[in-house]
């Protein structure tokens, strides 16, 4: 399969402690990573893709490790996860699909105990695009207080034939949470969900 190619790579930490309601005592830290590769399939229409998600998978650990020691360096801190992709103009948005396996499963892997699926939202667009990828809690996806988002993008990613690859994880649920719902504290942790 193609080599995978690093043009660049951004790590952002984000710290909220109020959204206009009572200060917190510690801050809902929330944190990107952003990986712009070469899209090796720019240009063309190639039928057998998927041994590429393979290939990347050294690629979503090492961002997943990045991502956790931006929040503190230890892994069971992180609470909230999602992954997506951008995909430039000379792609097609399958190549963002790529991203799943080895978005998913490298967080998966490296934080205790998470069961729920990894979100994940992907998309075609020119430099500067943003994307909104959705985040929910690491082991069940139905807390309702770990509903998120996080917008990322680069001002001159991705090219035509690149792929923008992001991670993004939180350390809690929202500032001001009071929506109710499955509290985290209440998960029961056999299927991902609940």
């Amino acid at each position: 399969m193609p080599d995978v190619i690093i043009r660049k790579m951004i790590v952002s930490v984000e710290e909220t402690w109020h959204e206009g309601g009572p200060v917190a005592d510690t801050p809902l830290r929330k944190a990107s990573c952003l990986a712009v590769i070469a899209n090796p399939y720019a240009g063309r229409y190639e039928e057998d893709i998927a041994g590429f998600m393979e290939d990347l998978k050294p690629l979503g650990v090492q961002m997943a490790q990045k991502l956790i020691d931006a929040l503190g360096g230890d892994p069971d801190t992180i609470q909230g996860y999602g992954k997506g992709a951008i995909v430039g103009e000379a792609g097609e948005v399958e190549h963002g699909a790529l991203w799943h396996v080895p978005g998913g499963y490298s967080m998966r892997e490296l934080i205790k105990d998470s069961m729920a699926i990894v979100p994940s939202t992907k998309k075609v667009g020119a430099p500067g695009t943003r994307l909104d990828i959705p985040m929910t809690h690491t082991n069940a996806s139905y807390v309702r207080s770990h509903f998120d988002a996080m917008e990322v993008g680069i001002n001159d990613a991705p090219r035509a034939s690149e792929i923008v690859l992001a991670l993004v994880m939180s350390t809690g649920a929202r500032v001001h949470n009071r929506a109710g719902g499955l509290e985290a504290d209440a998960i029961v942790g056999e299927d991902g969900l609940r």
